[in-house]
C-alpha cells in the first residue's frame, strides 16, 4: 500500500521570500492489533509492515517466540461502521497451544509513537517472561571501530527519511557489521517491533549474534524488545534512560549509548566490546 508518505501543501519562508509548494510528509495513522479475536492495543504507526509490527509486539510481551506460535495474521474486513476496510486494524491469531497471559485478554493499550506502552514497565515482568536468556547465549565481541561505522550504515539504508526526514529508524547488524535489515516508523519502538517480527516470521528468534542500532534514544521499551528478542547487543545514537540502563544490567544486555563517530558511552555488558585497541580511561 502506499500510504508511507503524504503530501501536503505547505507555506516557505526563506530569507523573508514566501511561497507555496508540496512537501512530503511521513504518514501516521492508528493501528489496532487484535489478539484471537479481541482488542488488545493501538499504536500510532506509519503503515506498512503491519503483520511485521504486530508479529513483533506480541514478542515483546511475552505471547509469541517462534514462528510455530502464529496461526496467521489478516486485516479485519469490515472495520468500519460502513463495512469498509480502513487497513489499520490486524487480528493476530495464535496456535492452540500458545498459554495467553490474562492481561493480553483484559486490557486495551494506547501505545503513542514515542514511548511504547507507557506506565506498564517493570523489571521483574521483563525478567520473569524473556524466553532467550541473553545471559545463556554464545559470546558476542564487538570493537568500537566496528560500532562506530553502524550509523553510517544505517543512514545510508533510510530511504523514507530521505524524502520527509520524519523518520525513525532501527537496523540489525551481524556481529561483523553486516546489515541484515531495517525499518523505519513514526515510532521507533515500532520500527523495532518491523524488525523482531520479520524475524519471527521467517524463524530467526532468538537473534542472539545481532546487534540492534536505533536512530534515536535507548528507552525502557526499546531494551526490553531487544532483551525478549534475544538481542545481546543495543546501541543508540542518543542517551539511554535510567531504566533502560538497569534492564540491561539486570538482563546481561550491553547497551551503548551517544553513539556518534567514534565517541561511545558504554552503560552496560561492557564485556562484550573489544577493547584491546581502546586504552580503557578511568
Amino acid at each position: 500500500m502506499g500510504r508511507v508518505t503524504e503530501r501536503r501543501k505547505v507555506l516557505r519562508i526563506r530569507d523573508g521570500a514566501l511561497s507555496t509548494r508540496p512537501d512530503t510528509l511521513v504518514a501516521e495513522e492508528p493501528l489496532e492489533i487484535r489478539l484471537n479475536g479481541k482488542p488488545l492495543a493501538i499504536t500510532m504507526r506509519t503503515p506498512g509492515d503491519d503483520f511485521a509490527l504486530a508479529a513483533g509486539f506480541l514478542v515483546s510481551e511475552g505471547v509469541l517466540a517462534a514462528a510455530a506460535d502464529l496461526q496467521n495474521i489478516v486485516y479485519c474486513a469490515g472495520a468500519t461502521a460502513d463495512g469498509s476496510n480502513t487497513y489499520n486494524v490486524v487480528d493476530v491469531r495464535t496456535t492452540p497451544d500458545v498459554a495467553l497471559p490474562d492481561f493480553t485478554l483484559e486490557r486495551n493499550v494506547y501505545t503513542s509513537s514515542s514511548c511504547g506502552l507507557c506506565g506498564k514497565a517493570s523489571l521483574d515482568a521483563v525478567r520473569t517472561t524473556a524466553r532467550f536468556p541473553i545471559a545463556d547465549t554464545p559470546p558476542v565481541r564487538v570493537t568500537p571501530e566496528l560500532l562506530a561505522c553502524l550509523p553510517d550504515r544505517l543512514r545510508a539504508a533510510q530511504r523514507v527519511f530521505d524524502r520527509t526526514g520524519g523518520l525513525h529508524a532501527a537496523a540489525l547488524f551481524t556481529e561483523d557489521g553486516e546489515l541484515l535489515d531495517i525499518r523505519e516508523d513514526v515510532g521507533r519502538h515500532n520500527a523495532v517491533d518491523k524488525l523482531v517480527g520479520r524475524a519471527l516470521q521467517s524463524g530467526g528468534l532468538p537473534l542472539s549474534r545481532t546487534i540492534l542500532l536505533v536512530s534515536g534514544r535507548a528507552s525502557f521499551e526499546l531494551a526490553q524488545k531487544a532483551v525478549m528478542a534475544g538481542i545481546p547487543v543495543l546501541a543508540a545514537v542518543s542517551a539511554p534512560s535510567s531504566l533502560a540502563v538497569d534492564l540491561a544490567a539486570e538482563t546481561g544486555l550491553t547497551l551503548v549509548g551517544f553513539l556518534r563517530g567514534r565517541s561511545m558511552n558504554v552503560y552496560a555488558g561492557e564485556d562484550r566490546i573489544a577493547l584491546e585497541k581502546a586504552a580503557a580511561q578511568g
